[in-house]
């Protein structure tokens, strides 16, 4: 097995995002193709298995109970309902299925039903991901005897900034979580949200945060879609000057690849507004993985018939699902 350098310093990340642009793309390219399979793209679909109603004050997210935007709070999915959304993103090409559940933390009497949506959906042959908010160490340990792959557990931004986005819990809450899942044996899927407004040198925080630990397995990269109602979108909205620029999104994710030259580096929130072209430089710079489908969550999403023209016209084909990484424990 691979390993790759850990010691990364904020300088050495910045130095990478001042290389002229051509520069970049052009290295971040040729550590792609020495890691990866360029002409591969993997499709992942990700499910809102509960919506809304969460206590945690994040300012970007539209399911936060401390934000007026509409959204009706659901109770979490019957199991088989799960199960029959991860069977037709299976049938629309998707190798990954992630499940993201509003939660600050779920609750010892519902990991029976999410036990049971990880089994069904890994017995399908597909990937299986959960994003639930913090774990404890025992709630990791279950996932991991149930088979999940992958854990996502998102820093968002950079440590200084951290506390700008979000104040119900800290920055080391989440490096706790992220920890419990790698002592589980789970792979992780870490990563964050740009355009929130940051500067550049949060950008180099948040990438030189995960570049400095155990490269996360999944790394993706959103851009932020305001929603009105939360702060961010709210504070957002008539400043479009914040909005991050195509070019810096594109620098990011080259960086991302050249820091963390094994992980996916995913497409995500975000992708419905850029353009073909902007998406075909984050391939060429090193992104291999996306979102598919119409909808991330609550946010919209570019959808399975426009990703499907994307990719024929780029010459771009779909990834074979791996094989699964975590032992099922047996029955």
């Amino acid at each position: 097995m691979t390993e790759y350098r850990t010691d990364w310093t904020r300088e050495e990340i910045a130095e990478l995002f001042d290389l002229p642009f051509m520069d970049l793309v052009f290295r971040a390219a040729e550590v792609h193709r020495a890691n990866h399979d360029a002409g591969a793209v993997q499709l992942s679909t990700l499910l809102s298995i509960k919506t809304g109603g969460c206590v945690e004050d994040c300012g970007y997210c539209s399911q936060s109970a401390s934000h007026e935007t509409g959204l009706k709070a659901t109770k979490l999915m019957d199991p088989r309902a799960v199960l029959q959304a991860a069977a037709q993103a299976k049938d629309h090409g998707s190798s990954r299925f992630c499940m993201g559940a509003a939660w600050r933390e779920p609750k010892d009497r519902d990991m029976p039903a999410i036990i049971e949506m990880v089994k069904g959906v890994r017995a399908m042959g597909m990937e299986t991901c959960m994003t639930l908010g913090m774990l404890s160490e025992g709630q990791a340990k279950q996932l991991a005897d149930a088979g999940l792959d992958y854990y996502n557990h998102n820093i968002d931004t950079s440590p200084e900034n951290y506390a700008n986005v979000i104040t119900t819990r800290s920055f080391q809450d989440r490096l706790d979580t992220l920890d419990h899942v790698r002592s589980a044996g789970i792979n992780v899927c870490c990563g964050g949200i740009v355009g929130m407004g940051e500067k550049r040198e949060d950008r180099v925080g948040f990438l030189h945060a995960l570049a400095s630990m155990e490269h996360p397995e999944s790394v993706p990269i959103n851009a932020l879609v305001p929603v009105k109602g939360t702060v961010l979108g709210d504070m957002l909205a008539d400043t479009p000057l914040a909005k991050i620029d195509e070019i810096e999104f594109v620098r990011t994710v080259a960086v991302a690849r050249i820091a963390m030259p094994g992980s996916m580096v995913r497409l995500s929130a975000g992708r419905e507004s850029m353009s073909e072209s902007t998406q075909a430089l984050c391939f060429l710079a090193g992104a291999n993985s996306i979102f598919t489908g119409d909808k991330l969550l609550t946010a919209p999403n570019a959808g399975d018939d426009s990703d499907a023209a994307m990719f024929a016209r780029l010459g771009i084909r779909a990834m074979d699902a791996e094989a699964p990484r975590v032992a099922v424990a047996a029955e």
